[in-house]
Order: C-alpha cells, then sequence, then structure tokens
C-alpha cells in the first residue's frame, strides 16, 4: 500500500450527532462534518451515514484505505452487525452496518466499541507512552504496557489494551465495565451512578431539588468548584460519592488487568473533584474476620493528576539483587503500582487514532 493511501474515514457516532472525520498516517485531520443523528426511520439515519462518509472523502480528498469507526452497542463488531441500541432504535434487531458500507464504498470497514477505540488511541499516543517515558527520564526500567480506558458520558464504557493489542474478547463484548453491580444499589448497574444521569441524580439526593431541574454536570462541576452560585457542599459530596462507585468499578478491573488506567469522555473534566475520592477507594482496606486488614488491590493506585501523586508513582524503589551462582546483579522493583490519569488526547481524538490504528493494523 502507497504510504499516500494510509487514510482512514472515521466516525464518533452518539445519541445526538454523527461527527464524521479523517486520520491520516496517524494525524487526525482538521476537516471535519457532523449530521444530526435524530432521523425519522432507518433507512433516513443509513443514508446520513453514507452521505457523511461521502462527504467527508471529498473534503479530504484522495482516496481512503478503509472506514473505521465507534459506535454504540451492543453489538458484533467482528462482523459489523449492529444490535439492540437504546439511543438509536432503528437498529434494532440487528442491522450489517459494516457490509453496507463496504458495498457503497468498496473499501474495508471495521465498527468497534468507543471505549475500546479510545483505549486504543491513549495507548498508542496519550496516557501510557506518556507515562513511560517519565519512567525512562527517570532511570526507571519497568515500562508499562496494559492500559484500561474508561469512559465517564451518558453512559460508562471501558476498553482494554494488553501489550498494546487491543482486547475485544470472544463475542465483542469485552470491557463492559458498565455491566458491573453498583455499590449504592446491588440491583442497579455502575452506569446508573457512572454517566450524565447518574451525576445528575446524586445532586438532586443530596439538595432537593427534583431530577428535572437539576443543572448538567458542568454546572455541578462548576457550583462545586466555587465558580458558580449554587449548593456548594452538596455539589462536592454528589461527585465524591460518584468517585467512590468509580473507585470501585476500576479497582475490579484492574486488579484482573493489572497496568495503568486512563479517563475520557464528558464527564472527565470534573476529575478535580471526582479523582481523589476514585484513587482512595482503590487504596482502601478490606477487613478480615480475625480483625486484620488487606489491601483492597496487591497493587497501589496513584493519582497521576496530582503533583504528589505522580511523584509517588514514578519514586519506584529499586534494589539491585544477586544472581546465585554469578557476579551477575539484575533490578527488582519490589513496589506494585498503577496509575489513573485523564485523557491525555482528548476523548474525541483518541477515539479518531485509536479507529485509525485498529484499521491500519488489519489491512
Amino acid at each position: 500500500m502507497k504510504k499516500s493511501a494510509n487514510k482512514v474515514l472515521v466516525l464518533d457516532a452518539g445519541g445526538t450527532n454523527l461527527v464524521f472525520g479523517a486520520v491520516k498516517n496517524g494525524r487526525v485531520l482538521k476537516e471535519s462534518f457532523t449530521l444530526p443523528a435524530k432521523s425519522e426511520n432507518p433507512d433516513d439515519l443509513l443514508q446520513k451515514i453514507i452521505h457523511g462518509f461521502s462527504e467527508i472523502k471529498r473534503k479530504t480528498g484522495e482516496a481512503a484505505s478503509a472506514i473505521s469507526f465507534s459506535f454504540p452497542g451492543p453489538a458484533d463488531f467482528e462482523n459489523g452487525i449492529i444490535g439492540d441500541l437504546e439511543n438509536l432504535p432503528f437498529f434494532r434487531g440487528g442491522v450489517p452496518l459494516k457490509k453496507i458500507l463496504e458495498n457503497q464504498f468498496k473499501i474495508p470497514v471495521f465498527i468497534n466499541n468507543d471505549g475500546d477505540l479510545f483505549a486504543l488511541g491513549e495507548a498508542i499516543g496519550g496516557l501510557l507512552p506518556e507515562i513511560n517515558r517519565k519512567l525512562k527520564n527517570q532511570g526507571i526500567e519497568k515500562q508499562y504496557k496494559n492500559l484500561l480506558g474508561v469512559t465517564l458520558g451518558t453512559g460508562f464504557g471501558g476498553g482494554i489494551v494488553i501489550n498494546n493489542r487491543l482486547m475485544t474478547g470472544d463475542n465483542s463484548a469485552g470491557a463492559e465495565i458498565n455491566r458491573m453491580a453498583n455499590p449504592f444499589n446491588p440491583g442497579w448497574t455502575v452506569e446508573e451512578t457512572l454517566s450524565i444521569r447518574g451525576i445528575k441524580r446524586l445532586f438532586a439526593g443530596e439538595t432537593g431539588i427534583p431530577f428535572e431541574e437539576v443543572p448538567e454536570p458542568d454546572m455541578i462541576f462548576e457550583i462545586g468548584d466555587g465558580n458558580r452560585q449554587g449548593f456548594q457542599k452538596e455539589a462536592i459530596v454528589a461527585w465524591r460519592k460518584f468517585g467512590g462507585v468509580l473507585g470501585e468499578a476500576l479497582a475490579n478491573a484492574i486488579t484482573l488487568i493489572d497496568g495503568l488506567v486512563v479517563i475520557g469522555g464528558g464527564l472527565s473534566g470534573a476529575f478535580p473533584l471526582f479523582l481523589p475520592k476514585a484513587v482512595e477507594t482503590m487504596n482502601r482496606k478490606f477487613k478480615k474476620p480475625d480483625g486484620g486488614t488487606v489491601p483492597r488491590m496487591e497493587i497501589v493506585a496513584c493519582n497521576l493528576n496530582n503533583e504528589k501523586g505522580l511523584n509517588e508513582f514514578l519514586t519506584q524503589k529499586r534494589f539491585m539483587v544477586n544472581v546465585p551462582f554469578s557476579e551477575e546483579k539484575i533490578p527488582y522493583y519490589p513496589q506494585k503500582k498503577t496509575g489513573v490519569g485523564i485523557t491525555r488526547m482528548g476523548t474525541s481524538r483518541a477515539v479518531a487514532v485509536g479507529a485509525f490504528a485498529f484499521a491500519m493494523e488489519r489491512i
């Protein structure tokens, strides 16, 4: 394949907007094209998607190697069949979107979950390489290869990168972190708290304001941060509760993955009010029947968006241990740590870069 053809058309598909773009040689192009997601019928929505990709192809010029984009689940992403979506009800029953687009554009089409592509993008050009560079600059040989990416917005999404490869799962259901039990109400999923509706519900509970009158999350953050008049104490408590639930979910997931954690999505900007509590929760202790305690995780979590937490993460005790029957010594880092940070690329850009990488690996 000629280098000039290394362009991938991408789409960020949500319940509100369809945002089309392109990535060339790993670089997100400035051209974009947006259409409203709301449609009158299934054919109307499909025609919008086809028109959007046609328009972004025209705006960016030259041939594209593939189409690769994020789409809400549940879906059979491997075969490109979209299933029963709450935000896009026209896709109920299964729509072969991959095949429709391949027939239309005559190039390979790849569809994946936005949480997966976000994690892949951050693993390639975001938090993962940044932290590894910082470790190297500190003279630390240890490098991280695994990343859990989560998105906080309309819903709670996730993606896992293991040894620089995206883990999709056998049923296109890998990293569906939103299906964990909610510690506030085991009958709910964590998504009922870790979402736009979730933080609004928490704020309503603290203030007594009817849910339909609760301000949007960015305003709740501004109130809690002291930049807007309102129930500041209640906003802080709401975001701390949000952080506690997030910390439990992250602790459950990272215990299995053992890597770094990166957080994106529309709610991630409120991290000053929820991330400290999330990390504190990850580091809490379980009680033992004999009265003792055991750490919540085998590894210690550090807040990478806090100077103290970052320094704690980068301060890795190093010992040189002797190799028996030789004169060799090798480095040993006995402390086990994970770092939790906010997106370094921006969520949309990370998703686009992840979509590009996912497609190029498979062409």
